[in-house]
């Protein structure tokens, strides 16, 4: 049986899991198990660069995808193993688990089994009891399992947290979401082996937004549509419908928007202020409008500079911080289940296995 009995009764239940306190600033012996993931090398580009972190080996079961990673810069020089191997190395302290999507629970509960931290991508799996099961185990080991949400550490949205959390929002009652693309023939192949569809693949990246801005929805009603012409089943045309008590969100995800990486957006509107994020990936202002004066913020409609960032890099250093001990998780594991139980309902997916 899950996870609330188990993970509310740590004393990490609210945020993440604290793991003992490490002392000294040594760094952090990583692995990588997949490189399969649309994420895997930009992450894995940013462990070998930090100071946090020394990469230890890598894993790659499929014969192709290995040899594709092996003409990879990124992954020049590093040691290939088993995943054995790799959980047997000395001093192993923590496993990015960057598979395709479907090997990502598998992999990422041997890590937890073998007491490590665990960098999950995205999305979790399509069981929700086995990410129930893992999430229970690392509250039992007192491991932290950080979920691969591209958009935590992303400068507009942390703005937007703030501003709702200020109150210079007011109470927020609509939040509207798209996360779009063109995807081409060899990416649709693959996407359409899941039956989420773009929902599960892309648009699980802005639900981990809006659970984190509403909490978790009353009601997911999704809705599904193939409407390109190639001949594969893909759900390429989505939207899902969040309900809550006195909020409505939107999430719209496409395989077949031009230049939808430019126009991706989240906007949430409360009763005393809008805020419009576009682009949502590296935007240099945000649009906000305010009913009254908050302090540098004007009333009326105005552009907020927002600071640069490089993907990933926060979600490094984040990483080591809550390993060595430094702090807590931001999210913790009943936040992560619940965006992995809204994504999968978004995606018309089931909940019950």
């Amino acid at each position: 049986m899950f996870g609330r009995d188990i993970i509310e009764s740590h004393s990490f239940d609210r945020h993440a899991t604290h793991p003992e306190k490490v002392i000294g600033m040594s760094r952090i012996k990583i692995g990588q198990i997949g490189t399969g993931h649309a994420h895997a090398s930009g992450k894995m580009d940013v462990y070998r660069k930090s100071n946090d972190f020394e990469v230890v080996g890598l894993v790659e079961p499929d014969e192709k995808l290995r040899r594709q990673a092996e003409q990879q810069a990124t992954y020049r020089g590093l040691p290939w193993m088993t995943a054995e191997q790799l959980l047997n190395v000395p001093g192993l302290q923590a496993v990015a688990v960057e598979t395709e999507p479907r090997h990502l629970l598998g992999y990422a509960e041997l890590c937890v089994d073998a007491g490590k931290h665990v960098h999950l991508d995205k999305p979790a799996g399509e069981s929700l009891l086995q990410f129930r099961r893992i999430l229970d185990t690392t509250a039992r080991k007192h491991l932290c399992l950080q979920m691969g949400y591209m958009y935590r550490y992303n400068p507009a949205i942390m703005l937007m947290k703030d501003l709702l959390r200020k109150g210079f929002l007011g109470e927020p009652f609509e939040v509207h979401c798209v996360m779009s693309k063109v995807v081409d023939q060899a990416n649709r192949l693959k996407h359409a082996e899941y039956a989420g569809g773009m929902m599960f693949e892309l648009a699980c990246h802005v639900i981990d937004v809006v659970v984190d801005l509403l909490g978790k929805p009353d009601e997911v009603n999704p809705y599904h549509q193939h409407i390109g012409r190639q001949m594969d089943s893909l759900r390429d045309n989505m939207l899902a419908v969040l309900t809550y008590p006195r909020a409505l969100a939107t999430v719209k995800s496409s395989a077949m928007e031009v230049e939808g990486f430019s126009r991706r957006h989240i906007v949430l509107c409360g009763t005393e202020g809008t805020i419009h994020i576009e682009p949502l990936d590296s935007p240099k202002v945000v649009r906000l409008a305010l009913a009254k004066e908050h302090g540098k913020y004007s009333k009326g409609y105005q552009d907020v500079t927002v600071a640069g960032y490089e993907r990933y890099v926060g979600d490094a250093t984040d990483f080591a911080k809550v390993i060595r001990g430094e702090k807590m998780f931001d999210w913790s594991p009943m936040h992560d289940l619940a965006v992995q139980e809204t994504v999968l309902k978004a995606s018309g997916c089931p909940t019950d296995r």
